[in-house]
């Protein structure tokens, strides 16, 4: 049986959604990345939500290539900044080091990113855990969301993104439990779509954007996988 984790972050922690040969197989949530991988230690791909590495310079050619292919849900990726922006102590100082480095500034919803982005570096640094770069619009997209099928808070873009998971065989229970409740929706969907990806990955039918993927000067592969 092939067991893989998808994983998204929300305002409390993270959410999992674990497939079993491409199957529901049960939620998860912790306060942190590593507790929550934890509940899955025989996931043999584990597709995360966030950035899993940056640039000293310039834009990650992924996040380029993925807002191409994402087309008018482009506006839903955030381009990573270089790795100093994000050793900034706050957003003002962050926005002034990106403008040095690359001309432009960084949002503040980029920004918001760097606490669950160094958190995720710390766990994959040292690591084997087969962690790879996902994005779930981009993964919807594969599966045939389609470009008015409404925003993911919205309900009819609720509706529709279960529409999509369901037709890939991933049919998500109305009771996720306790721990679960109180995660938003829309991060579960999230976390689902991540966990499709995981599942091509085990089973050699993903992709990487860009393809070969970037390599950074630690040596970690850049890519965003689907």
């Amino acid at each position: 049986m092939s067991v893989v984790l998808g994983v998204d972050g929300w305002r409390n922690g993270w959410v999992g959604i674990e497939l079993r040969d491409g199957r529901y197989g049960g939620a998860h949530v912790d306060e942190t990345l590593r507790a929550l991988l934890a509940a899955a230690p025989d996931a043999v791909a584990i597709g995360v939500d966030i950035p899993l590495g940056l640039l000293d310079s310039g834009v990650r050619a992924c996040d380029r290539a993925a807002q191409r292919r994402l087309g008018a849900r482009s506006s839903s990726l955030f381009v990573m900044p270089p790795r100093a922006v994000f050793d900034a102590p706050d957003h003002a100082a962050a926005t002034a080091a990106a403008k040095a480095l690359t001309g432009t500034g960084i949002s503040i919803q980029t920004w918001g990113l760097r606490r669950k982005f160094l958190e995720a570096e710390a766990v994959a640094d040292g690591s084997r855990l087969p962690l790879y770069e996902v994005h779930p619009e981009l993964s919807f997209q594969e599966m045939g969301l389609r470009a008015g099928d409404g925003r993911k808070k919205s309900w009819r873009g609720q509706r529709a993104r279960l529409r999509v998971l369901g037709a890939h065989g991933i049919d998500l229970p109305e009771d996720l439990g306790p721990a679960v409740a109180a995660v938003p929706a829309d991060d579960v969907l999230d976390a689902a779509a991540a966990a499709w990806s995981a599942h091509r990955i085990a089973i050699g039918a993903a992709f990487s954007l860009p393809d070969p993927p970037q390599v950074d000067g630690r040596g970690r592969r850049l890519a965003i996988w689907c």
